[in-house]
């Protein structure tokens, strides 16, 4: 069940010997997280990928959400020589976590926690299987963020952060939560982290495939013009939830979507952020695990089985 909500007023009381961060993926949340967690006063370093080396690494150039603007030096370190990790938070993008962590692989020290945040479902097994001395857990946000620059974060909205334990020896880390909202605020533990995993992704299922095919700011969505596609959206998500033993109905999943929508009418989901720069989306850990589910199970999902192939792929493989 869950632990509760911790909030920012645990920043007085941290031990000034608090744990290092290592942030592995520095894309818009990425950079966001980096920036509060330095804010917050937890030592952060940003690792990339050899192909950053010859860049250049300015200071992160953080825009708050007050519109309060700073220049942050953060430590950089790379994949290939990460030094001392004792808490590795992963940023990339889902289809990226596992390639991102391979060099890691037998010389991360056993028991270093994995923590995964990233949108869709089905890493987190791969990476136990990468890591199986490695405590893992994942976490779902619902924080905005956008990239407007090199090194340059704009924290677009404050949301709700929940981690919980994918192995058994995650289960000793709740305390990492308290961590995090140091930073952020707020945030949890769960450790039925699966079901708030599975409510991400209706909400990430009905929301970002749309905002990307249809170049849409997330609050153009509560129009008339898409009020039966996210109700059917909302229909198979839940037939397959359910089937995946997660108790839920379709009304209660449009809620939750169009709460989202409401909360981030000025967003852009960031599926339509990587379509606009060419990169690669997670439509595969999101709508391809949907689809996954669904055929194991046997049922028809037809409106979230056209979103991939509505733009003839484009969100499959962008750029």
């Amino acid at each position: 069940m869950p632990s509760g909500l911790r909030d920012n007023n645990l920043k007085n009381s941290r031990h000034p010997s608090s744990p290092h961060w290592s942030l592995l993926g520095c894309g818009a949340l990425g950079g966001v997280f980096a920036s509060l967690l330095t804010q917050s006063g937890q030592p952060t370093r940003v690792l990339l990928s050899e192909r950053h080396r010859a860049t250049l690494h300015p200071g992160i150039d953080f825009t708050s959400l007050e519109g309060h603007t700073q220049l942050l030096a953060i430590e950089r370190g790379f994949i290939d020589k990460p030094g001392p990790i004792q808490r590795l938070l992963v940023m990339t993008k889902a289809g990226q976590v596992v390639s991102a962590l391979t060099p890691l692989a037998g010389k991360l020290a056993a028991g270093v926690p994995i923590v995964l945040l990233h949108n869709g479902m089905g890493i987190a097994e791969q990476v136990v299987q990468l890591f199986p001395h490695n405590p893992v857990i994942a976490g779902v946000t619902s924080h905005g963020a956008m990239r407007c620059g090199h090194f340059v974060f704009r924290h677009t909205g404050k949301g709700e952060t929940w981690l919980g334990p994918v192995n058994e020896a995650a289960i000793a880390y709740s305390h990492l939560a308290d961590e995090l909202a140091l930073a952020l605020g707020q945030a949890g533990w769960d450790e039925q982290i699966l079901t708030r995993q599975w409510q991400k992704l209706a909400i990430n299922c009905a929301i970002n495939p749309l905002t990307a095919l249809y170049k849409l700011k997330n609050g153009e969505l509560a129009g008339p013009r898409f009020a039966d596609v996210l109700q059917q959206i909302c229909v198979e998500v839940a037939d397959v939830m359910q089937a995946e033993g997660q108790p839920t109905g379709s009304d209660e999943l449009l809620r939750r979507v169009m709460t989202v929508v409401e909360l981030t009418a000025d967003n852009y989901s960031s599926m339509y952020q990587d379509m606009e720069q060419g990169r690669e989306t997670e439509i595969e850990a999101i709508t391809g695990f949907l689809l996954g589910k669904a055929a194991a199970h046997g049922i028809t999902v037809p409106v979230n089985q056209a979103e991939p192939g509505i733009a003839g792929g484009r969100l499959r493989s962008a750029g």
